[in-house]
């Protein structure tokens, strides 16, 4: 007689069988809970280290890209008036993503994660709200909508980037009291001299073209002398007002001290910065301010484009000779190099 060596097979009952598929259920839940939950905690990290609202939302994109591939992150407060958008395209097409993203932080929307589809971009927005403020964010993506799980995965990181926001916002706050000229209300040196080496950095790092123009007001100690320090006060204000309604949020406008002013345009080559110098030059003049019957009020204004090997002292310096050349030329004029 021969016996079988063999365990015997035990096949689980119907019951045992649906127990142990629910375990496997919990189990995948449970992981992917880990898996999201380590992703938060790595943008936890991620944005412990930034202070600038800027920062953050450049932070959050780079944080987010290798997740849910985008071109466009983008925060407005209407509130506190600020928007920061993080483009990672370029050139004609890069223009053309941020007004479709102004046109969306504009719109009526309410709804969270609400799509709109533009010329192959679709847009998401959500509207967020604090203890104290409220805001927008909102996603840009190329070629195809977000999944379901993409969506989801923003919503869950939506209120870690609230409170790094508000954050944000209080640091600002802050350094807007640090930073800025108290007569004008424009940045001052010192924001110069803390955001120019980044600036540079960037263009270097995309190819992107970075032009100063430094500014002088012409016939300023007339105004000063003649009319008196009061009225010289409020000629500097009306001045930084037309300066600063002419241009972009994304450029540094800075009063370097007395009647000097410097304007940093991102993005921008020597022949369009130009047009926009033109265009501040004649707003001067038409603020028609007179010293005496024949001392006007103008302004002088000297170009340069950041060379590929310049140094930022070099870059001053010429951009100064520069601003020299219009100032010897009769003055009220712009000069480029």
């Amino acid at each position: 007689m021969t016996f079988s060596t063999k365990e015997p097979q035990f096949l689980p009952s119907q019951q045992e069988q649906i127990e142990i598929e629910e375990v496997m259920v919990e189990l995948e839940t449970l992981k992917r809970q880990s898996e999201r939950l380590d992703l938060i905690n790595k943008l936890h990290e991620r944005m412990a280290g930034v202070l600038s609202l800027a920062g953050m939302i450049e932070a959050y994109s780079v944080w987010l890209m290798p997740l849910v591939s985008h071109e466009l992150i983008g925060y407005s407060n209407s509130v506190r008036q600020k928007m920061h958008l993080f483009c990672s395209s370029h050139g004609p097409r890069r223009r053309k993503t941020i007004a479709f993203a102004e046109q969306l932080i504009n719109s009526d929307v309410q709804s969270e994660g609400t799509c709109i589809h533009q010329s192959g971009h679709y847009g998401y927005k959500w509207i967020f709200e604090t203890k104290d403020d409220s805001g927008i964010l909102l996603i840009l993506k190329k070629g195809e909508e977000l999944r379901s799980g993409e969506i989801d995965l923003v919503n869950h990181s939506l209120e870690i980037l609230a409170d790094s926001l508000q954050r944000g916002l209080a640091y600002e706050d802050l350094f807007e009291r640090a930073s800025n000229d108290p007569l004008t209300g424009l940045s001052n040196r010192r924001v110069f001299d803390e955001r120019i080496t980044g600036m540079i950095a960037a263009a270097r790092r995309y190819c992107r073209p970075l032009t100063m123009i430094l500014m002088d007001l012409d016939r300023f100690k007339d105004i000063n002398d003649n009319l008196g320090h009061q009225a010289g006060d409020e000629v500097l204000v009306s001045v930084a007002d037309v300066l600063k309604h002419a241009v972009r949020s994304t450029d540094l406008l800075v009063r370097m001290g007395g009647d000097e002013f410097v304007l940093v345009l991102e993005n921008t080559d020597l022949r369009n910065s130009k047009i926009l110098a033109e265009r501040l030059c004649a707003a001067v003049d038409g603020m028609n301010v007179w010293a005496d019957e024949n001392t006007k009020l103008g302004i002088s204004l000297g170009l340069a484009e950041l060379k590929e090997d310049e140094t930022l002292k070099q870059w001053l310096e010429r951009t100064d000779d520069v601003l020299y050349n219009a100032k010897a030329e009769g003055r009220s004029r712009v000069s480029i190099k």
